[in-house]
């Protein structure tokens, strides 16, 4: 299951503040702020997939992520390299690094993570 581009940013905000009431929900949201009615049907949605939970206090819903976001992201970037590189992440990680303008010191901290993980393992 996977969230819409307007999900994933109220996920954002859920997973910053663990757990939101409506208000502080649309507080998050820069001017324009979208409509309280817009919010409400996409925690809908998004309760109806999975991803958040809420508990009743009265007649507000305190709403709570359901997933963490390393999780979902990693779950993406998995989907990523299955559907756009054959299933290969070195394939992925030379588009990575060829297409994305790394500056030395951040190919040297990702080679940095890489050896540490190989010592790891």
């Amino acid at each position: 299951m996977k969230l819409s581009k307007s999900e994933e940013e109220l996920m954002n905000v859920l997973w910053e503040h663990e757990k939101a009431f409506m208000k502080d929900l649309l507080e998050a949201y820069p001017e324009p702020k979208p409509a309280n009615t817009t919010i409400a049907t996409m925690l809908k949605r998004m309760t109806d997939k999975g991803f958040v939970g809420y508990k009743l206090y009265g007649k507000s819903r305190q709403y709570f992520p359901l997933i963490e976001k390393s999780a979902y992201f990693s779950k993406h970037v998995n989907g990523l390299i299955k559907n756009f590189f054959n299933d290969s992440a070195s394939q992925f990680a030379s588009f990575f690094t060829k297409e994305t303008n790394l500056t030395k010191k951040e190919l040297e901290e990702l080679k940095k993570i890489i050896d540490d993980q190989i010592k790891d393992q």
